[in-house]
C-alpha cells in the first residue's frame, strides 16, 4: 500500500509540474530535452542569492530556527545538494518557486550563489506548484497543510479529488485536515505548537460547539490524554443528554377546584391543592414571612 501512495505521489507532482524530472543539459546548463507546454524548464543554474526574491504567495510563514541551523551547518559542509525551483523575471531576477527554507539556510551559511532549476511558469502555475510543494513535505504541521488545502480550493476552484489526485492522497485525508480550519484558535494553536497530535484533533474536531472544543482540549492538555481517550471523552460529549420526563399533575375535579378556590380566598394567599384518584393529596400553603405565617395561622385558628 505504501508503494501504491508513493506512486500516486509521484504522479501528483508530475502531473502539475508537467514533468519536472531532470531533463539532460548540456555543458552550457542548457536543457537538451524537450520543454513542456506549460512550465517549460529551462534548465539548472547556479544563481546569485541576491537576484532571488521570495514568492509573496507563499504558503509557508512559520520556520524553525533550530532546524535552519541545522540545515545551514550541513550547507556549509556539503553545500547544496537539492537544488531550489525559481522561475526568471528578467535577465537579472528570479522569483523563488518552491526552497524557501534551502534559500533561507543557504543565506545563513554566506553562500553566494545556489543551485536552482530554472523554470517557465505563469503566477497561477507558480502559486500552484509551491502550494503543492509544501504539502508534500514532511516537516510542516497540520495546519499549514490545511491551510494550503482551502488555497487550493479557494483561489484555483478545485475540488477536493482533484487534490486527492494531485498530492496522492485519500480524500479522506484531504477532508480530514480541512475540518482543522473549523477547530477553536486556541486547539489550532495547540496543533502548530505539536501539543496535539493529528490523531487528537481530528477528533476534536468531532464536536461542532467550539467552546466544547477548547474544553476538552484543556483537559487532553492537563491530564496528557492520549488519542483513544480522547476520542472517549468526545464520544461522551457527542451523547445526547436524556430529558427527565415530567410527570403531568393530575387533573383536579370541579370540586376540588372549587375548595382550591375557597382557601385562596379566605387565607389571602396562593393555595395548591393536590389529590389522586384514590383521593389522597395534600393543601400547600405558602407564606411570603414570619409575619405572613402568623397571619395565616390567625385565620386557621
Amino acid at each position: 500500500m505504501a508503494k501504491n501512495q508513493k506512486k500516486a505521489i509521484g504522479k501528483g507532482i508530475r502531473a502539475l509540474l508537467n514533468n519536472m524530472d531532470d531533463a539532460p543539459a548540456d555543458k552550457k546548463g542548457k536543457l537538451v530535452g524537450r520543454p513542456t507546454k506549460s512550465t517549460a524548464a529551462v534548465g539548472v543554474a547556479e544563481i546569485p542569492v541576491d537576484a532571488i526574491e521570495v514568492n509573496p504567495g507563499q504558503p509557508r510563514t512559520e520556520f524553525d530556527t533550530d532546524a535552519l541551523e541545522e540545515l545551514s551547518d550541513s550547507i556549509r559542509l556539503h553545500g547544496l545538494i537539492q537544488p531550489i525551483t525559481v522561475r526568471k523575471l528578467n535577465s537579472k531576477k528570479y522569483q523563488l518557486i518552491s526552497g524557501e527554507r534551502r534559500l533561507r539556510a543557504s543565506k545563513l551559511a554566506a553562500l553566494t550563489e545556489i543551485p536552482a532549476y530554472v523554470r517557465e511558469a505563469t503566477d497561477q502555475q507558480m502559486r500552484e506548484m509551491a502550494l503543492i510543494e509544501n504539502i508534500q513535505r514532511e516537516d510542516l504541521n497540520a495546519m499549514e497543510i490545511a491551510v494550503c488545502y482551502q488555497l487550493l480550493i479557494d483561489e484555483y476552484d478545485l475540488t477536493q479529488e482533484t487534490i486527492s489526485e494531485r498530492v496522492g492522497k485519500r480524500r479522506s485525508t484531504i477532508t480530514n485536515y480541512l475540518r482543522l480550519l473549523k477547530l477553536h484558535n486556541e486547539v489550532q494553536e495547540g496543533i502548530k505548537n505539536k501539543k496535539i497530535s493529528m490523531g487528537h484533533a481530528r477528533a476534536l474536531a468531532g464536536l461542532k460547539d467550539q467552546i466544547v472544543q477548547k474544553t476538552v482540549y484543556q483537559e487532553v492538555i492537563n491530564k496528557n490524554l492520549s488519542v483513544r481517550a480522547t476520542e472517549n471523552l468526545v464520544a461522551q460529549y457527542q451523547k445526547p443528554k436524556k430529558k427527565e420526563k415530567s410527570k403531568a399533575a393530575p387533573t383536579l375535579s370541579d370540586d376540588y377546584v372549587n375548595v382550591q378556590k375557597d382557601l385562596r380566598s379566605r387565607l389571602g394567599t396562593k393555595v395548591v391543592l393536590k389529590a389522586n384518584d384514590k383521593g389522597k393529596g395534600q393543601i400547600l400553603i405558602p407564606f411570603s414571612s414570619v409575619q405572613d405565617l402568623n397571619r395565616i395561622l390567625e385565620l386557621i385558628e
